[in-house]
Order: structure tokens, then C-alpha cells, then sequence
């Protein structure tokens, strides 16, 4: 049995996150995209808990499911939340967002105990700001259900990643110390994909997740986890078995954003509109040429940072964009569909009422990722249009030109030239679509 996982979002109790996000609305948004196991966000929230425990019943060991009359969905639910650390390790400040996750909501309970133990504010935000280091985060997983696993949240954001080139750290147990050997995943994040991930020798025994974070419904599965899990074996602890043994064959592949699409992938300075690869801000001397101050590093550069770090001491050289390590768990990138919908359409946002309708239509009878992932091109015209087929064709195949986003602007996608564009205007046929 194919599940399609995605493991970390928020609720309406995160700051700046839509308040839609409401266990009925994420249920039937799941079934949209075509998500079978959603982690709920935010757990730690008194007031979100309480909407999930009235919301949901235990369906397989450790996964919930929506409750009482009404629509019913597939969608699963499985205990998660995000957590910030903000302290000081060595010569600096730590800024580390770690996923953690419940294998009920008795260990929830436990979880929040011991945080309230030592003070951390869980009202404030449905994910807390804390000054408890990510070593001792560990530990109080570990205190309140020996089945709590932590996993470091988008790794390699700049700001708040336990790599980030600004208040991370250059390996896992720098930032866990005696409790590393717990953390067997990481989640790459928008702005990285496996592949840039596959350059770092230290994490060929760490599994690589993606989910997509996402702050409101429309944003549910821009980055997904695919897994093989026997119908009678599903439940959380099996999730994070395979998770954490990475088999192949139980682990299918992660679904991906185009990490050029991520708001961190190039450096850059975005007060000056200037963006550049790694190779340009060396040259720079690391400084904007437009002000003269400080380009924020992004993925890109600290991947080639801590890729070089590695191999110093050993006789191998510096692994290079397109390395393999055996066994790898391989992925798959996507636009989400009103993404494609509204490039095709040629309008500048996904969400316009006309993109909306047309992506409401599509995903009546065919979930998103099938749309995106496996419906044949003469079934995609039936269900939207011969350009639309043509977008997600083109899609598939990684035809489309990415400007990479930086300094927290996000990167664009373009899938038409301007010249195909123009012709595509000419014809009759297409008049209609633009």
C-alpha cells in the first residue's frame, strides 16, 4: 500500500498561518492532494490540542482520524509539532527549529509537562520559543515516551536550521552531543533537495525527509514522503521504522519543490534585488556590490561549505553536485499544480479565481499528486486542456527554466518562453486559456 506522508505544518494557532487550518479542513484537503498521513502542527498548543483530541480518534496504532458525522476522509493524523531553541552554544547564538513527534496524546501530555516544567511559554505561538538547548529538547522527548522522535526541521534554512550558515551547526552531534545517535532524519527544506544533500559524507546514514511546512491548506504536500506500508501494518511506529532503516523498498522516494523555487537557495541581498551562486560571492568577498553589506549566504553555498569541512583530514575529494551514495533514496520535483495552472494561464498568482476554479475542477475524481505524478498526458487533456497537459508533461520531464529564490524571496518558475508564449497566443484553439 502506497503512502504519501507529509509530516510537518502548522495550525491556525502559528504565527502568520492561515485560520483555516482546522482538523476537518486539513482532512479534506489532504484527500485533494492526495495525502494519506498528515502530522497535525503544533501539538503543544493547549488550544490546537484540544480541537485535536475532539476531533480525532485512533484509527491504527499512533494515527488518528476525523471523528463523528459528516464527510468522511482518508486522511490520516499523526502527532507533530515544531519547536524554535534560541541560545547560546560557543561563540554564538543557536537558532535551531526541530520536528517532533508523539506517538499518542498520552506522550504528548508528558512531552508538554515537562516543557511547562521548565517554563517554556506554549501559549504564546503554536510553535514556541524556547532557550532549551537541542541536546536537552532530545532528552525531554526521550523522558516522556521512549517512541518521541525529534528530527531537525528545513536543516538548511540560513536563519533557523541545524546547519544554517547564520546559528547552526557543522554536524549533528556539535548540536546533539551524547543524544545524536537518536536523530536519524533530517528534513532538507524547500531551498535543498537530496541531491545537494548527497554531497555531505556525514549524511550518508541519515534519512532524508521533505514535507511542506505549510502555513496554509493550499500549500498542503509541496513536499512529500512516499512510503510502502502494508494496509494492516500502518501505524506510527511503523512510519518511522522505515523512516529510520531507509530501506528502498519501503521508502520509496521523497516528492520535492524545485529547491530553486525555495527562498534560501542562492545568496543574496533582497533590499537590493541582487542574487548570486556561491562561486560569485567569494569573488565578492561575500559583500553586496550594490550597498556593500552583507549577502545572506543560502543553501547552495553552505552545502559546498560543510561538503568541503568533510573531506578535509581524508583522501577524497570534495563530493560534487550529482554524487550518488549507494542505497539512496531517490525523489521526484514538482510545481504545484496551481503553480502550473497559473503559469499556463499566464497570470502572476495561483490565486486567482479563474486558476482556483480550473484546479477545483481537476481534482474532483483525481487527486493532485496523481495528476501531477501519474495520469497519462491524453487524460490530462480530457480533464483540463491540451496546454495544461502539456505544463505538467513538461514538468515531469524538468523542462522549465527556475530562477533561484535568495535573502527570503522566493525563486519564479517559467515553463513557456516568451516566444512560445507569443505563438501560443496566435492560435484559435488557445485563445481561450490566456
Amino acid at each position: 500500500m502506497k503512502i504519501i506522508a507529509d509530516l510537518h505544518i502548522h495550525s491556525k494557532y502559528a504565527r502568520a498561518c492561515s485560520r483555516d487550518l482546522n482538523p476537518h479542513n486539513l482532512a479534506e484537503w489532504a484527500d485533494k492532494k492526495g495525502i494519506n498521513v498528515l502530522g497535525t502542527g503544533d501539538f503543544t498548543h493547549p488550544m490546537w490540542l484540544k480541537e485535536l483530541k475532539e476531533a480525532l480518534v485512533e484509527s491504527e496504532p499512533g494515527l488518528y482520524q476525523l471523528k463523528g458525522p459528516g464527510k468522511k476522509t482518508a486522511a490520516r493524523f499523526l502527532l507533530s509539532g515544531e519547536l524554535a531553541s534560541i541560545y547560546k552554544q560557543g561563540d554564538k547564538v543557536r537558532r535551531v527549529h526541530n520536528l517532533v513527534y508523539a506517538p499518542n496524546f498520552a506522550a504528548a501530555n508528558r512531552f508538554i509537562a515537562l516543557l511547562e516544567k521548565r517554563k517554556v511559554n506554549l501559549k504564546s505561538d503554536g510553535r514556541p520559543i524556547m532557550g532549551v538547548p537541542c541536546e536537552e529538547l532530545l532528552k525531554i522527548c526521550k523522558e516522556a515516551d521512549e517512541n518521541m522522535e525529534l528530527i531537525p526541521a528545513h536543516a538548511w534554512t540560513p536563519h533557523f536550521g541545524v546547519f544554517g550558515s547564520l546559528s547552526g551547526f557543522d554536524s549533528l552531534e556539535e548540536a546533539f552531543g551524547s543524544m545524536a545517535k537518536h536523530v536519524f532524519a533530517i528534513e532538507t527544506g524547500l531551498s535543498s533537495d537530496p541531491k545537494m544533500n548527497w554531497q555531505i559524507p556525514d549524511l550518508d546514514n541519515i534519512s532524508l525527509i521533505s514535507n511542506s511546512d505549510a502555513h496554509s491548506l493550499r500549500k498542503l504536500g509541496r513536499e512529500a514522503n512516499v512510503f510502502e506500508i502494508p494496509e494492516k501494518a500502518l501505524s506510527y511506529a511503523e512510519i518511522m521504522r522505515v523512516i529510520r532503516e531507509r530501506k528502498p523498498s519501503e521508502f520509496l522516494n521523497t516528492i520535492e519543490f524545485f529547491p530553486e523555487e525555495g527562498k534560501y537557495h542562492l545568496d543574496g541581498h533582497a533590499d537590493c534585488k541582487f542574487s548570486c551562486m556561491p562561486e560569485e560571492t567569494k569573488r565578492l568577498g561575500g559583500l553586496c556590490p550594490v550597498c556593500g553589506k552583507k549577502l545572506l549566504r543560502g543553501v547552495m553555498y553552505r552545502v559546498d561549505e560543510l561538503s568541503a569541512s568533510n573531506s578535509r583530514g581524508s583522501k577524497n575529494a570534495p563530493r560534487k553536485l550529482g554524487f550518488t551514495p549507494p542505497n539512496a533514496i531517490p525523489f521526484k520535483s514538482i510545481v504545484p499544480l496551481e503553480e502550473i495552472i497559473a503559469e499556463t494561464f499566464g497570470l502572476g498568482s495561483a490565486a486567482s479565481k479563474r486558476v482556483q476554479a480550473k484546479y477545483e475542477s481537476m481534482v474532483l475524481h483525481v487527486n493532485e499528486f496523481e495528476l501531477l505524478l501519474e495520469t497519462p498526458r491524453a487524460e490530462l487533456i480530457k480533464l483540463s486542456s491540451e496546454t495544461i497537459a502539456e505544463s505538467i508533461m513538461r514538468v515531469r520531464e524538468g523542462r522549465l527554466n527556475l530562477a533561484g529564490g535568495y535573502d527570503g524571496v522566493f525563486g519564479k518558475i517559467q515553463i513557456y518562453s516568451a516566444e512560445e508564449r507569443e505563438k501560443m497566443l496566435l492560435k484559435p484553439k488557445q485563445t481561450s486559456l490566456f
